[in-house]
């Protein structure tokens, strides 16, 4: 092989392995390199911003130090040492010192020119356990849905005929018996707005989607809160002015954006620093199947109403969404239900990530498409 040839082969050789490095880079998911002793060796973009630490401030680590106690991913990495096979685990919770807890699956592999370093990948499941958790949502409200229309004709007109009969009862009876006829007056109108609020599950008619400008629809749900529950609470707002158009109903989203800072207000309670920041951002990537297609949908839209009230349960988060659900005294647990009904119709996914004095209500939805409006569906 003669010297033109050989600076050939070394400029292509010297390509690959920069395109290489910055395919790592550009890596979505975090990928670290530790050594025999598990400390790190490398770290890609995606780690740094995944344990919050420039790679020059990882490679001064040991992988255990990073975590905020034993955690089996070191243990993982001296099993690939041990077995020289690649492993996967998947669904591991990670926890770091100042930082909200982690769901991650783990790739864990040799490097082939160094028979101790071993390359750990590590992949969020937030988006993987949205989705999931979302068609989880659905089927419970179309459960309801179908509870609904049977309590409508078994519970809801007899109920009418109990209703007016102790109102009969309540004109007529003695004085120390009034308040007892009232009572069944008040439990039976309970129990009626109860089945109608119910009832909203069953309404299985296609949706009419037009383009709606979420900002306008923030703007009016901020002013109704302003005007009522919300007066004595700081709303902020963080919007992406370049955000497109949501294809939907600009009431129904009203409801659901409505219902969340509803919920965000009474989180907050009478705390004096109470503040709810509505946030809109655009976040390419996520991507969902459409009902009874092969066909995909991007989700790019990103909406978010977060709050520094007390927090969501532990026992509550993962049921959050599910029709009977509820932290609140008085709750019905209908209301978060409903908006993951309105979010599901259009096409989006809603997820709640809770720690005290830092909830947020993520709502990721599709982008108007205008050569996709034929019969209202985009």
């Amino acid at each position: 092989m003669n010297k033109n040839e050989k600076g050939k082969k070394c400029a292509a050789s010297g390509a690959v392995v920069l395109n290489f490095e910055a395919l790592v880079q550009g890596l979505p998911h975090a990928l670290v390199v530790v050594d025999s002793e598990n400390r790190i060796a490398f770290a890609n973009l995606a780690a740094e911003e995944f344990f919050g630490m420039s790679e020059a401030v990882l490679k001064k680590r040991a992988l255990n130090s990073v975590l905020a106690f034993a955690h089996p991913l070191t243990g993982l990495a001296d099993q690939v040492r041990q077995t020289r096979q690649t492993v996967n685990e998947y669904e591991l919770e990670l926890s770091m010192p100042d930082r909200q807890n982690q769901v991650i699956d783990v790739f864990a592999s040799l490097l082939p020119e160094d028979g101790s370093l071993v390359m750990l990948m590590l992949q969020q499941r937030s988006m993987a356990n949205m989705i999931e958790r979302q068609l989880s949502h659905r089927g419970a409200a179309r459960s309801v849905s179908a509870m609904a229309a049977v309590l409508a004709h078994e519970i809801k007109n007899p109920l009418s005929g109990i209703r007016g009969a102790a109102q009969l009862l309540e004109a007529g009876a003695a004085e120390e018996d009034r308040p007892l006829a009232q009572l069944i007056v008040d439990e039976t109108g309970r129990i009626r707005d109860l089945v109608d609020r119910m009832e909203v599950f069953g309404d299985e008619r296609p949706m009419g989607k037009e383009p709606v400008n979420i900002h306008t629809v923030l703007d009016h749900v901020r002013r109704i809160a302003h005007a009522g529950f919300g007066r004595n609470i700081q709303i902020v707002q963080a919007y992406d002015p370049s955000l497109p158009e949501v294809p939907g109903n600009r009431d129904k989203l009203i409801q659901a954006f409505l219902n969340l800072v509803k919920n965000s207000a009474e989180a907050i309670g009478g705390r004096p620093d109470g503040q709810i920041t509505l946030s809109t951002a655009f976040r390419p990537g996520l991507r969902m199947r459409l009902a009874n297609s092969d066909a995909t949908q991007g989700l790019p839209l990103e909406i978010c109403v977060s709050d520094n009230g007390d927090g969501v349960p532990p026992d509550v988060k993962q049921h959050l969404f599910e029709p009977f659900v509820t932290s609140k005294a008085k709750g019905a647990g209908l209301g978060l239900a409903l908006v993951a009904k309105i979010i599901g119709d259009h096409g989006g996914v809603i997820e709640c990530e809770s720690r005290p004095r830092h909830t947020i209500f993520r709502t990721l939805l599709p982008m108007y498409q205008p050569s996709a409006r034929k019969g209202g569906e985009v």
